[in-house]
C-alpha cells in the first residue's frame, strides 16, 4: 500500500517582489473570502457555513507579514480557482514561497 504525500501549501505573501508591502492591508481576508465557497467533499453546511474560509485557501500572519496558505488540493479539486490565486499573485508581483505547515502550527499566530 502505497502513501500519498501530504498536498503542498504554496504561501502568497503580501510583500511585493522588490520588497514592498501589498496593499490595500486586508488583501488576504479579501482573497481567501473569495475562495471560501471550496470546501472538502461532505463538509458542514448549512446556517453559518459560509463565514469561514476554505480549508484550501486560509489567511494567516507569518512573522509579521500576511499571507494567504494556498493548499495544492484546491488545484485538484477546482483549477480554475488555483490558477485565479496564482495568477492573482503573479499579477500584483508578490512574493509565493512553497512549504507547510508544521502540524502544531496555529494560523494567525
Amino acid at each position: 500500500m502505497t502513501v500519498a504525500p501530504p498536498p503542498r501549501e504554496v504561501f502568497i505573501q503580501g510583500v511585493t517582489l522588490d520588497g514592498k508591502t501589498f496593499r490595500p492591508s486586508d488583501w488576504a481576508e479579501r482573497l481567501a473570502g473569495a475562495m471560501s465557497c471550496f470546501r472538502p467533499s461532505g463538509a458542514r453546511l448549512g446556517p453559518g457555513a459560509h463565514i469561514g474560509y476554505s480549508p484550501y485557501c486560509v489567511p494567516t500572519v507569518i512573522n509579521g507579514v500576511k499571507c494567504v496558505v494556498v493548499t495544492e488540493e484546491l488545484r485538484r479539486i477546482e483549477p480554475m480557482a488555483w490558477d485565479f490565486v496564482m495568477n492573482f499573485a503573479r499579477d500584483n508581483n508578490l512574493q509565493v514561497a512553497e512549504a507547510c505547515l508544521l502540524p502544531d502550527a496555529k494560523p494567525g499566530r
